[in-house]
């Protein structure tokens, strides 16, 4: 009767105990999927921008990569923050050429702008979703300009 009463002291112990550290556990943000997915994105944007043999950029391209910055900045501001670094991308495909490094930057950038545009009923994310559009779309300009100069 003894151990029987242990155990059910212990199982009971347990259930209240394994939910608390369960919700104690960081968990991804559930709630702007989209969001994450655009920082992914702006990320590997800026990633493709980067010189890889260290050279000089561009005008167009020092603007580009600022405006992803801001609009990275935006989005975290939004409370919307994976933790990850800027050097934290899928790898640039080494086979591409700097042009063809200038155009996957500009489907990562469109991509981020699909995901951040997505309806938001939250009107304090609203006027920071509207900012990071339009440093997104500063960059996607800054990206066609510097494809122009390259061809």
């Amino acid at each position: 009767m003894k151990s029987l009463s242990k155990l059910m002291f212990v199982v009971v112990a347990l259930l209240l105990v394994i939910p608390a550290v369960i919700s104690a556990a960081p968990q991804p943000p559930r709630e702007h999927p989209a969001y994450l997915h655009a920082l992914t994105d702006l990320r590997h944007a800026r990633a493709h921008l980067q010189r890889p043999d260290g050279g000089e950029l561009r005008e167009q391209e020092k603007k580009a990569i600022h405006d992803i910055d801001e609009a990275i900045g935006e989005i975290k501001r939004a409370s919307i923050d994976d933790g990850k670094d800027l050097n934290d991308h899928p790898p640039v495909d080494a086979g591409l050429d700097w042009r063809g490094r200038l155009h996957r930057a500009l489907e990562l950038v469109n991509k981020a702008h699909n995901d951040v545009a997505q309806e938001e009923d939250n009107s304090f994310a609203q006027g920071l979703q509207m900012r990071a559009l339009k440093h997104i779309d500063e960059a996607h300009k800054h990206i066609e300009e510097a494809i122009s100069i390259v061809q």
